[in-house]
């Protein structure tokens, strides 16, 4: 066996032990940027947590770290002692790298091995503690930032965000055929920006993927109001918080 592989797989067994109090991890994704996949992770964190759940949430953006913004939060995370621990907002457990670094407004221009590295240290340096759900948002595209996460977390499987544009199916198709060549379970699809119900390419897209549509999410100017104001959707509109717990009541089920 590569020593390369074989530091991948010690890692990851590593990696199961320490996140064993963690009963199950999702990841959301699509290869297609603008799509919403941290307008889905963070109201799908809160519908769960509303469901009784304990949730963490995880922004694995490493270069372009949004999820601070969307919640409202400018604390920074501790790191003067191991392990450290996650900021605590609404009851949700949340880390990105965007309270870690110096300057969060700054641009982080890491190569492949500093994101593998990063992530891999909010992996195994965050005390995540016992959760029901880690919800793991990640970056676009198919290299450095999903490849970490499939190869070194034994996750429950992915969320797959999309929008009823045809370039989004194709793109967030890729995203699905990416996970299932490395073995990670598709748990189903969300259409954001919806008109109401799913699109024809949203339709064809499940059927190439052979998973589900979780829900639709319909496109509404509330999202981005909120959203640049560091408030939750979820709370404030009963529209959003029916569509987001009805895909939680889909996923948990």
């Amino acid at each position: 066996m590569h020593p390369s592989f074989a530091r991948v797989i010690t890692q990851r067994e590593e990696l199961k032990k320490k996140l064993a109090p963690i009963r199950h991890k999702i990841g959301v994704y699509s290869a297609k940027g603008g799509v919403g996949k941290t307008t889905v992770s963070v109201n799908l964190a809160y519908a769960l947590s509303g469901m009784g759940k304990s949730v963490g949430l995880l922004d694995a953006d490493i270069d372009c770290p949004n999820l601070p913004m969307f919640l409202g939060i400018d604390q920074r995370i501790d790191t003067s002692s191991a392990p450290f621990k996650p900021i605590l907002k609404d009851g949700i457990k949340v880390a990105s790298t965007a309270m870690l670094v110096d300057e969060a407004r700054k641009p982080i221009i890491w190569r492949g091995p500093m994101i593998t590295k990063m992530l891999t240290e909010m992996f195994e340096g965050m005390d995540w503690g016992t959760l029901d759900y880690l919800i793991i948002d990640l970056g676009p595209g198919t290299s450095d930032s999903p490849l970490t996460v499939m190869q070194l977390l034994e996750l429950d499987g992915f969320v797959i965000v999309t929008n009823p544009q045809r370039i989004s199916a194709v793109n967030s198709t890729k995203s699905g055929l990416m996970a299932k060549r490395l073995n990670v379970s598709l748990l189903g699809v969300v259409e954001n920006m919806s008109s109401g119900s799913a699109s024809a390419n949203t339709i064809e897209m499940c059927k190439t993927l052979e998973t589900e549509l979780l829900g639709t999410v319909s496109s509404d100017p509330s999202f981005n109001h909120l959203s640049d104001l560091g408030r939750i959707p979820l709370l404030e509109n009963q529209k959003i918080r029916s569509e987001f717990e009805t895909i939680a009541k889909r996923l948990t089920g």
